[in-house]
Protein backbone atom coordinates (compact mmCIF):
# COMPACT_ATOMS: atom_id res chain seq x y z
CA UNK A 1 0.00 0.00 0.00
CA UNK A 2 2.63 2.41 0.72
CA UNK A 3 6.02 0.93 -0.45
CA UNK A 4 6.87 1.33 -4.19
CA UNK A 5 10.11 0.81 -5.93
CA UNK A 6 12.50 3.59 -6.72
CA UNK A 7 12.49 2.20 -10.60
CA UNK A 8 8.62 2.30 -10.20
CA UNK A 9 6.41 5.13 -12.76
CA UNK A 10 5.17 8.32 -11.92
CA UNK A 11 2.20 6.70 -12.93
CA UNK A 12 2.44 3.50 -11.18
CA UNK A 13 3.14 6.06 -7.56
CA UNK A 14 -0.41 7.89 -8.37
CA UNK A 15 -1.80 4.51 -8.28
CA UNK A 16 -0.38 3.35 -5.41
CA UNK A 17 -1.44 6.67 -3.41
CA UNK A 18 -5.00 6.42 -4.75
CA UNK A 19 -5.25 2.70 -3.35
CA UNK A 20 -3.65 3.92 0.13
CA UNK A 21 -5.90 7.24 0.49
CA UNK A 22 -2.67 8.65 2.32
CA UNK A 23 -1.30 10.55 -0.18
CA UNK A 24 2.21 9.30 0.23
CA UNK A 25 4.28 6.86 -1.21
CA UNK A 26 7.85 5.28 0.45
CA UNK A 27 10.60 4.39 -2.34
CA UNK A 28 12.86 1.18 -1.99
CA UNK A 29 16.47 0.37 -2.73
CA UNK A 30 17.03 -3.25 -4.03
CA UNK A 31 17.21 -4.80 -0.24
CA UNK A 32 13.95 -2.51 0.90
CA UNK A 33 15.14 0.01 2.76
CA UNK A 34 13.21 3.08 2.58
CA UNK A 35 15.04 5.68 0.34
CA UNK A 36 12.72 8.60 0.09
CA UNK A 37 9.31 9.99 -0.02
CA UNK A 38 6.76 11.28 -2.04
CA UNK A 39 3.75 13.27 -1.72
CA UNK A 40 0.81 13.33 -4.37
CA UNK A 41 1.50 17.18 -4.53
CA UNK A 42 5.61 16.21 -5.26
CA UNK A 43 4.17 14.34 -8.09
CA UNK A 44 2.06 17.12 -9.44
CA UNK A 45 4.64 19.55 -9.58
CA UNK A 46 7.02 17.05 -10.96
CA UNK A 47 4.44 16.66 -13.76
CA UNK A 48 3.75 21.19 -13.99
CA UNK A 49 7.52 20.97 -14.78
CA UNK A 50 7.18 19.18 -17.84
CA UNK A 51 7.88 15.71 -16.37
CA UNK A 52 5.84 12.64 -17.86
CA UNK A 53 3.91 9.45 -16.31
CA UNK A 54 6.36 7.12 -17.38
CA UNK A 55 9.18 8.97 -15.51
CA UNK A 56 11.01 7.12 -12.75
CA UNK A 57 9.06 8.30 -8.87
CA UNK A 58 13.15 8.73 -7.88
CA UNK A 59 13.01 12.35 -9.53
CA UNK A 60 10.77 13.62 -7.18
CA UNK A 61 11.17 11.47 -3.50
CA UNK A 62 12.48 13.23 -1.09
CA UNK A 63 15.69 12.05 0.59
CA UNK A 64 14.97 14.16 4.22
CA UNK A 65 11.42 12.89 5.23
CA UNK A 66 10.33 12.97 8.66
CA UNK A 67 10.17 9.20 10.04
CA UNK A 68 10.31 7.63 13.33
CA UNK A 69 11.78 4.59 15.09
CA UNK A 70 8.85 2.30 16.32
CA UNK A 71 9.67 2.71 19.77
CA UNK A 72 9.68 6.48 19.78
CA UNK A 73 7.91 7.94 22.61
CA UNK A 74 4.09 8.68 21.99
CA UNK A 75 4.75 12.66 23.15
CA UNK A 76 7.25 12.54 20.32
CA UNK A 77 4.72 11.62 17.73
CA UNK A 78 2.21 13.58 18.87
CA UNK A 79 4.38 17.07 18.72
CA UNK A 80 5.12 15.96 14.85
CA UNK A 81 2.32 15.52 13.92
CA UNK A 82 1.31 19.08 15.35
CA UNK A 83 3.50 20.69 13.37
CA UNK A 84 1.41 20.13 10.14
CA UNK A 85 3.09 16.41 9.62
CA UNK A 86 0.37 14.52 7.78
CA UNK A 87 1.88 11.18 8.14
CA UNK A 88 5.07 9.32 10.04
CA UNK A 89 7.16 6.28 8.90
CA UNK A 90 7.82 4.05 11.57
CA UNK A 91 11.15 2.66 9.95
CA UNK A 92 13.38 -0.49 12.21
CA UNK A 93 16.95 -0.20 12.21
CA UNK A 94 17.43 -1.29 8.85
CA UNK A 95 15.07 1.33 7.80
CA UNK A 96 12.26 -1.01 6.25
CA UNK A 97 8.92 -0.01 7.20
CA UNK A 98 7.14 -1.13 10.61
CA UNK A 99 3.80 0.88 10.72
CA UNK A 100 2.31 4.21 9.89
CA UNK A 101 1.38 6.75 12.17
CA UNK A 102 -1.32 9.76 11.43
CA UNK A 103 -3.67 12.24 12.78
CA UNK A 104 -6.33 9.64 12.31
CA UNK A 105 -4.61 6.71 12.93
CA UNK A 106 -2.45 6.64 15.91
CA UNK A 107 -1.21 2.99 17.42
CA UNK A 108 -3.93 2.09 20.74
CA UNK A 109 -1.57 1.55 23.72
CA UNK A 110 -1.83 -1.57 24.70
CA UNK A 111 -2.17 -2.92 28.43
CA UNK A 112 1.30 -3.72 29.41
CA UNK A 113 2.59 -6.48 32.28
CA UNK A 114 2.39 -4.81 35.77
CA UNK A 115 3.67 -5.53 39.14
CA UNK A 116 2.22 -4.34 42.27
CA UNK A 117 3.45 -3.21 45.31
CA UNK A 118 2.11 -2.39 48.87
CA UNK A 119 3.67 -1.31 52.04
CA UNK A 120 1.38 -1.47 55.69
CA UNK A 121 2.23 0.32 59.07
CA UNK A 122 2.50 -1.29 62.37
CA UNK A 123 -0.12 0.17 65.07
CA UNK A 124 1.31 1.36 68.16
CA UNK A 125 -1.86 1.01 70.86
CA UNK A 126 -2.23 3.28 73.81
CA UNK A 127 -5.64 1.72 75.88
CA UNK A 128 -8.48 -0.80 75.51
CA UNK A 129 -6.66 -3.59 74.47
CA UNK A 130 -8.19 -6.94 74.84
CA UNK A 131 -11.70 -5.43 74.54
CA UNK A 132 -11.62 -5.88 70.62
CA UNK A 133 -11.52 -9.60 71.48
CA UNK A 134 -15.39 -11.13 70.26
CA UNK A 135 -15.98 -13.04 73.58
CA UNK A 136 -15.93 -9.64 74.95
CA UNK A 137 -17.66 -7.26 72.71
CA UNK A 138 -20.08 -9.86 72.37
CA UNK A 139 -21.55 -8.78 75.48
CA UNK A 140 -20.72 -5.38 75.81
CA UNK A 141 -19.23 -2.41 73.42
CA UNK A 142 -15.15 -2.78 72.85
CA UNK A 143 -13.14 0.37 72.11
CA UNK A 144 -9.40 1.05 71.67
CA UNK A 145 -7.04 3.87 70.93
CA UNK A 146 -3.99 3.22 68.51
CA UNK A 147 -1.80 5.13 65.98
CA UNK A 148 0.08 3.45 62.93
CA UNK A 149 4.06 4.49 63.00
CA UNK A 150 7.32 3.90 60.50
CA UNK A 151 7.43 0.78 60.44
CA UNK A 152 6.17 -1.10 57.80
CA UNK A 153 5.56 -5.08 56.20
CA UNK A 154 6.43 -4.54 52.22
CA UNK A 155 5.02 -7.36 49.56
CA UNK A 156 6.01 -7.51 45.57
CA UNK A 157 3.63 -9.57 43.84
CA UNK A 158 4.04 -10.05 39.88
CA UNK A 159 1.50 -12.46 37.62
CA UNK A 160 2.88 -15.46 36.14
CA UNK A 161 2.47 -17.19 32.67
CA UNK A 162 1.30 -20.47 34.21
CA UNK A 163 0.00 -21.52 37.60
CA UNK A 164 2.87 -21.59 39.40
CA UNK A 165 2.87 -20.26 42.95
CA UNK A 166 6.02 -18.83 44.83
CA UNK A 167 6.31 -16.94 47.73
CA UNK A 168 9.73 -15.83 49.10
CA UNK A 169 9.80 -14.35 52.59
CA UNK A 170 13.05 -12.65 53.84
CA UNK A 171 11.33 -12.82 57.50
CA UNK A 172 10.89 -16.60 57.45
CA UNK A 173 14.39 -17.10 55.33
CA UNK A 174 12.19 -19.55 53.57
CA UNK A 175 10.53 -20.19 50.21
CA UNK A 176 7.11 -21.50 49.25
CA UNK A 177 7.79 -23.17 45.40
CA UNK A 178 3.99 -24.88 44.24
CA UNK A 179 2.94 -25.81 40.48
CA UNK A 180 -0.10 -25.02 41.35
CA UNK A 181 -2.19 -23.09 44.43
CA UNK A 182 -4.16 -26.15 44.75
CA UNK A 183 -0.63 -27.79 46.25
CA UNK A 184 0.95 -24.43 47.79
CA UNK A 185 -2.56 -24.59 49.56
CA UNK A 186 -1.24 -28.34 50.95
CA UNK A 187 2.03 -27.86 51.59
CA UNK A 188 2.90 -28.33 54.87
CA UNK A 189 5.55 -25.64 57.42
CA UNK A 190 5.70 -21.73 58.05
CA UNK A 191 3.67 -20.30 55.63
CA UNK A 192 0.59 -20.73 57.94
CA UNK A 193 -0.41 -17.46 57.33
CA UNK A 194 0.35 -17.01 53.42
CA UNK A 195 -1.83 -19.73 52.81
CA UNK A 196 -5.03 -18.49 55.07
CA UNK A 197 -4.85 -15.97 52.70
CA UNK A 198 -4.60 -17.47 49.66
CA UNK A 199 -7.36 -19.48 51.07
CA UNK A 200 -8.87 -16.31 51.05
CA UNK A 201 -8.16 -14.67 48.20
CA UNK A 202 -8.26 -17.57 45.92
CA UNK A 203 -6.47 -16.09 43.25
CA UNK A 204 -7.04 -17.54 39.59
CA UNK A 205 -3.47 -17.19 38.30
CA UNK A 206 0.11 -18.20 39.14
CA UNK A 207 2.13 -15.27 41.19
CA UNK A 208 5.58 -14.76 42.60
CA UNK A 209 5.30 -12.70 46.10
CA UNK A 210 8.59 -11.48 47.85
CA UNK A 211 7.86 -10.19 50.95
CA UNK A 212 9.47 -8.74 53.73
CA UNK A 213 9.09 -6.30 57.29
CA UNK A 214 11.26 -3.79 58.77
CA UNK A 215 10.10 -5.08 62.60
CA UNK A 216 10.42 -8.84 64.07
CA UNK A 217 8.31 -11.26 64.08
CA UNK A 218 6.43 -11.67 67.26
CA UNK A 219 7.18 -8.32 68.23
CA UNK A 220 3.81 -6.85 69.77
CA UNK A 221 3.29 -4.40 67.12
CA UNK A 222 0.54 -6.01 64.97
CA UNK A 223 2.74 -8.04 62.90
CA UNK A 224 0.84 -10.72 61.73
CA UNK A 225 -1.74 -8.37 60.52
CA UNK A 226 0.57 -6.06 58.92
CA UNK A 227 1.50 -8.95 56.66
CA UNK A 228 -2.30 -9.89 55.85
CA UNK A 229 -2.51 -6.22 54.49
CA UNK A 230 -0.06 -6.01 52.52
CA UNK A 231 -0.63 -9.34 50.57
CA UNK A 232 -3.86 -8.39 50.22
CA UNK A 233 -3.46 -4.89 48.70
CA UNK A 234 -0.84 -6.33 46.43
CA UNK A 235 -3.44 -8.72 45.07
CA UNK A 236 -5.95 -5.74 45.27
CA UNK A 237 -4.50 -4.23 42.21
CA UNK A 238 -5.20 -7.27 40.59
CA UNK A 239 -9.24 -6.77 40.86
CA UNK A 240 -11.39 -4.68 38.64
CA UNK A 241 -14.04 -4.79 41.55
CA UNK A 242 -11.19 -3.34 44.41
CA UNK A 243 -11.99 -4.55 48.06
CA UNK A 244 -12.62 -1.43 50.08
CA UNK A 245 -10.89 -0.66 53.21
CA UNK A 246 -13.50 -2.39 55.44
CA UNK A 247 -13.78 -5.39 53.31
CA UNK A 248 -9.57 -5.73 53.31
CA UNK A 249 -9.74 -5.64 57.27
CA UNK A 250 -12.77 -8.47 57.53
CA UNK A 251 -10.37 -10.60 54.96
CA UNK A 252 -7.30 -10.10 56.97
CA UNK A 253 -9.15 -11.00 60.28
CA UNK A 254 -10.79 -13.91 58.11
CA UNK A 255 -7.73 -15.76 57.34
CA UNK A 256 -5.89 -15.00 60.71
CA UNK A 257 -8.68 -16.05 63.29
CA UNK A 258 -10.48 -18.05 61.19
CA UNK A 259 -8.93 -19.80 59.15
CA UNK A 260 -5.49 -20.21 60.54
CA UNK A 261 -7.31 -20.37 64.46
CA UNK A 262 -5.11 -17.53 65.96
CA UNK A 263 -6.79 -16.41 69.18
CA UNK A 264 -6.83 -12.81 68.65
CA UNK A 265 -8.95 -9.09 68.67
CA UNK A 266 -9.95 -6.83 65.42
CA UNK A 267 -7.87 -3.73 65.80
CA UNK A 268 -4.78 -4.53 64.21
CA UNK A 269 -6.44 -5.32 61.01
CA UNK A 270 -8.31 -2.17 60.93
CA UNK A 271 -5.45 -0.08 62.68
CA UNK A 272 -2.59 -1.20 59.44
CA UNK A 273 -5.46 -0.59 56.77
CA UNK A 274 -6.89 2.88 57.79
CA UNK A 275 -3.95 4.32 59.34
CA UNK A 276 -3.27 7.25 61.29
CA UNK A 277 -4.44 7.86 64.98
CA UNK A 278 -8.04 5.90 65.11
CA UNK A 279 -10.55 5.61 68.22
CA UNK A 280 -11.86 2.24 67.72
CA UNK A 281 -15.56 1.18 69.00
CA UNK A 282 -16.40 -3.01 68.66
CA UNK A 283 -20.04 -4.13 68.59
CA UNK A 284 -21.87 -7.12 67.31
CA UNK A 285 -23.61 -5.14 65.06
CA UNK A 286 -20.55 -3.03 63.28
CA UNK A 287 -17.40 -2.06 64.32
CA UNK A 288 -16.73 1.85 63.93
CA UNK A 289 -13.42 3.67 63.25
CA UNK A 290 -13.12 7.07 64.19
CA UNK A 291 -10.24 9.24 63.14
CA UNK A 292 -9.06 11.41 65.79
CA UNK A 293 -8.14 15.33 64.67
CA UNK A 294 -5.08 16.02 67.38
CA UNK A 295 -3.67 20.11 66.90
CA UNK A 296 0.20 19.29 65.24
CA UNK A 297 1.50 20.51 67.81
CA UNK A 298 0.57 18.17 69.74
CA UNK A 299 1.36 15.06 67.55
CA UNK A 300 4.68 16.57 67.02
CA UNK A 301 5.21 16.79 70.84
CA UNK A 302 3.93 13.25 71.74
CA UNK A 303 6.26 11.88 69.46
CA UNK A 304 8.87 13.56 71.13
CA UNK A 305 7.39 11.99 74.55
CA UNK A 306 7.09 8.12 73.81
CA UNK A 307 9.99 6.03 73.16
CA UNK A 308 9.55 2.52 71.92
CA UNK A 309 11.83 -0.24 73.96
CA UNK A 310 12.27 -3.88 72.45
CA UNK A 311 12.17 -5.78 75.61
CA UNK A 312 14.39 -8.73 73.42
CA UNK A 313 11.71 -11.16 74.16
CA UNK A 314 9.46 -12.35 71.62
CA UNK A 315 5.33 -13.24 72.54
CA UNK A 316 2.66 -15.73 71.20
CA UNK A 317 -0.21 -13.71 70.74
CA UNK A 318 -3.08 -16.40 70.35
CA UNK A 319 -1.73 -18.15 73.24
CA UNK A 320 -1.75 -14.96 75.42
CA UNK A 321 -5.16 -14.18 74.11
CA UNK A 322 -6.61 -17.77 75.09
CA UNK A 323 -5.10 -17.88 78.37
CA UNK A 324 -7.18 -14.22 78.80
CA UNK A 325 -10.16 -15.76 77.06
CA UNK A 326 -10.32 -18.15 79.98
CA UNK A 327 -8.98 -15.59 82.74
CA UNK A 328 -12.22 -13.53 81.15
CA UNK A 329 -14.62 -15.96 82.17
CA UNK A 330 -13.81 -14.83 86.10
CA UNK A 331 -16.23 -12.01 87.21
CA UNK A 332 -13.45 -9.38 88.71
CA UNK A 333 -11.13 -9.91 85.54
CA UNK A 334 -14.47 -9.05 83.30
CA UNK A 335 -14.33 -5.83 85.58
CA UNK A 336 -11.00 -5.32 84.72
CA UNK A 337 -11.66 -5.27 81.16
CA UNK A 338 -14.56 -2.88 81.49
CA UNK A 339 -12.60 -0.80 83.75
CA UNK A 340 -9.95 -0.32 81.16
CA UNK A 341 -12.56 0.55 78.00
CA UNK A 342 -13.89 3.27 80.44
CA UNK A 343 -9.73 4.55 80.36
CA UNK A 344 -9.53 4.14 77.03
CA UNK A 345 -12.50 6.56 76.59
CA UNK A 346 -10.31 9.10 78.96
CA UNK A 347 -6.95 8.59 76.70
CA UNK A 348 -8.97 9.97 74.02
CA UNK A 349 -10.25 12.55 75.72
CA UNK A 350 -7.03 13.98 77.23
CA UNK A 351 -5.34 13.57 73.76
CA UNK A 352 -7.87 15.76 71.99
CA UNK A 353 -7.40 18.65 74.35
CA UNK A 354 -3.52 18.32 74.08
CA UNK A 355 -3.13 17.02 77.97
CA UNK A 356 0.24 14.98 77.25
CA UNK A 357 0.99 14.40 80.78
CA UNK A 358 -2.80 12.94 82.06
CA UNK A 359 -2.06 10.89 79.29
CA UNK A 360 1.01 9.65 79.71
CA UNK A 361 -0.50 8.78 83.72
CA UNK A 362 -3.17 7.26 82.15
CA UNK A 363 -1.24 4.55 80.41
CA UNK A 364 0.37 3.70 83.69
CA UNK A 365 -3.34 2.95 85.03
CA UNK A 366 -3.98 1.19 82.04
CA UNK A 367 -1.12 -1.23 81.98
CA UNK A 368 -2.10 -1.92 85.37
CA UNK A 369 -5.49 -3.09 84.84
CA UNK A 370 -4.22 -5.16 81.83
CA UNK A 371 -1.40 -7.10 83.77
CA UNK A 372 -4.81 -8.56 85.35
CA UNK A 373 -5.96 -9.93 82.63
CA UNK A 374 -4.37 -13.09 82.70
CA UNK A 375 -1.07 -14.91 83.62
CA UNK A 376 1.37 -14.69 80.83
CA UNK A 377 0.65 -10.57 80.12
CA UNK A 378 3.31 -9.63 82.39
CA UNK A 379 6.42 -11.34 84.16
CA UNK A 380 8.81 -10.59 86.37
CA UNK A 381 11.48 -9.67 84.19
CA UNK A 382 9.41 -7.53 82.23
CA UNK A 383 8.01 -6.35 85.60
CA UNK A 384 11.22 -5.23 86.63
CA UNK A 385 11.85 -2.98 83.60
CA UNK A 386 8.65 -1.28 83.37
CA UNK A 387 9.50 -0.43 87.35
CA UNK A 388 13.03 0.79 86.07
CA UNK A 389 11.71 2.58 83.47
CA UNK A 390 9.12 4.19 85.82
CA UNK A 391 12.26 5.27 88.56
CA UNK A 392 13.92 7.25 85.56
CA UNK A 393 11.34 9.43 84.60
CA UNK A 394 8.30 7.64 82.70
CA UNK A 395 5.36 8.44 83.62
CA UNK A 396 3.49 5.69 82.14
CA UNK A 397 3.96 3.03 79.39
CA UNK A 398 2.59 -0.37 78.24
CA UNK A 399 3.30 -3.30 76.60
CA UNK A 400 1.95 -3.42 72.71
CA UNK A 401 -0.72 -6.20 71.94
CA UNK A 402 -1.30 -9.01 74.17
CA UNK A 403 2.03 -8.59 76.29
CA UNK A 404 4.26 -11.60 77.38
CA UNK A 405 7.16 -9.57 75.32
CA UNK A 406 7.79 -7.27 72.29
CA UNK A 407 7.74 -3.86 73.07
CA UNK A 408 7.35 -1.93 75.75
CA UNK A 409 6.18 1.26 75.14
CA UNK A 410 6.96 4.24 77.77
CA UNK A 411 5.98 8.34 77.91
CA UNK A 412 8.10 10.22 79.61
CA UNK A 413 8.11 14.20 80.09
CA UNK A 414 10.60 16.38 77.78
CA UNK A 415 13.52 17.20 80.47
CA UNK A 416 13.80 13.02 81.83
CA UNK A 417 14.03 11.47 78.23
CA UNK A 418 17.75 11.09 78.28
CA UNK A 419 17.58 9.93 81.59
CA UNK A 420 14.91 7.19 80.81
CA UNK A 421 17.14 6.22 77.20
CA UNK A 422 20.42 6.04 79.41
CA UNK A 423 18.46 3.69 81.79
CA UNK A 424 17.25 1.28 78.96
CA UNK A 425 20.34 1.12 77.00
CA UNK A 426 22.60 0.75 80.22
CA UNK A 427 20.45 -2.41 80.91
CA UNK A 428 21.28 -3.90 77.48
CA UNK A 429 18.22 -2.83 75.45
CA UNK A 430 17.32 -0.98 72.58
CA UNK A 431 15.53 1.85 71.61
CA UNK A 432 13.35 1.79 68.30
CA UNK A 433 13.01 5.13 66.23
CA UNK A 434 9.74 5.62 64.85
CA UNK A 435 7.49 8.71 63.68
CA UNK A 436 3.54 8.48 63.14
CA UNK A 437 2.23 7.08 60.38
CA UNK A 438 -1.26 8.88 58.68
CA UNK A 439 -1.40 6.57 56.02
CA UNK A 440 -2.37 3.47 56.14
CA UNK A 441 -2.11 0.36 53.74
CA UNK A 442 -0.89 1.94 50.35
CA UNK A 443 -0.78 0.23 47.00
CA UNK A 444 0.22 0.40 43.71
CA UNK A 445 1.17 -1.10 40.13
CA UNK A 446 3.66 -0.78 37.77
CA UNK A 447 4.73 -1.23 34.36
CA UNK A 448 7.11 -3.99 34.51
CA UNK A 449 9.19 -2.69 31.51
CA UNK A 450 9.82 0.66 33.17
CA UNK A 451 11.82 -1.00 36.17
CA UNK A 452 12.98 -4.34 35.17
CA UNK A 453 15.86 -5.52 33.32
CA UNK A 454 15.05 -7.44 29.71
CA UNK A 455 15.93 -11.02 31.46
CA UNK A 456 13.33 -10.10 34.87
CA UNK A 457 10.47 -9.30 31.80
CA UNK A 458 10.89 -12.49 30.67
Amino acid sequence: MFLIAESATLRDALTRIDANQYGIVLTTGASGAVTGLATDGDIRRRLLQGASLSDRISSCANAQFVWADPAAPRELLLKQLDQRIRVIPLLDAGKRLCGMVSRDHLPVQLEERVYARARSPVRISFGGGGSDLTHFFAGEGGAVINTTISLYSHATLRVRNDERVIVHSRDLRRTLDAPSLSVALAERGEFGLIQSLLKAVHPDFGFELYLHSDFPMKSGLGGSAVVSAAVLGCFNQFRRDRWDLHELAELAFQAERLYLGVAGGWQDQYATIFGGFNFMEFRMDQNIVHPLRLHHDVLLELEESLILCDTGTVHDSGDIHDDQRRHMQQQSVHRTAQANVEITYRIRNHLLRGQLLQFGQLLDEAWQLKRQLGSKISNERLDAMYDNARRHGAAGGKLLGAGGGGYFLFYVPPFRKHELIASIETAGLRVQPFRFEAEGLQAWSIRERRNLTQEECS
